[in-house]
């Protein structure tokens, strides 16, 4: 994958919030997961989401 295309939304269909379970969506300005149901935001850092709960933002 190219540096330039950012994060691969394929990755959506396997990916699911760690503290949840639940669905993600991809906000591409921000470069994060986001997880409406734990009220976090996982970062993706050079394509690659971190799915770490200590890696996660809250969302204000």
């Amino acid at each position: 994958m190219s540096q330039s295309l950012g994060f691969d939304r394929r990755m959506l269909e396997t990916l699911i919030c760690p503290k949840t379970q639940g669905p993600l969506e991809y906000d591409a300005e921000a470069q994060e997961l986001i997880s409406k149901r734990a009220n976090l935001a996982f970062p993706i850092r050079d394509g690659i989401p971190i799915m770490l709960l200590d890696e996660a933002r809250p969302l204000a």
